[in-house]
């Protein structure tokens, strides 16, 4: 083999390994940003499942409030109108002269 050839030859192979050392480095950035968005995607995912728990949780402890304070508010608009039903009838009894005589 002449100089020349031997040369050409040697040129190639750094050609070669100079392309084949880009297409690595192309490899290893998008791998990089592949796993950056990936990573990205999973810290999204998690941020929104975390935000829809607090919500669900916050809305299962307002339903929770509303429930107890309906409770309470029917059971002293009961007592009241108990009240006034029995207040009615001793009206109505002292009127027509069936009331208690002490």
């Amino acid at each position: 083999m002449s100089n020349t050839q031997s040369q050409v030859q040697g040129k190639g192979e750094e050609l070669l390994q100079s392309t084949k050392d880009a297409a690595g480095a192309a490899q290893n950035k998008t791998a990089d940003a592949a796993q950056a968005a990936k990573n990205k995607t999973c810290d999204a995912a998690q941020s929104a499942k975390n935000t829809t728990s607090d919500a669900a949780q916050s809305a299962g402890k307002s339903a929770q409030q509303g429930k107890e304070q309906s409770t309470g508010f029917i059971q002293q608009t009961g007592e009241q109108v108990m009240s006034m039903a029995q207040g009615a009838v001793g009206t109505v009894k002292n009127t027509l002269g069936m009331g208690d005589k002490k």
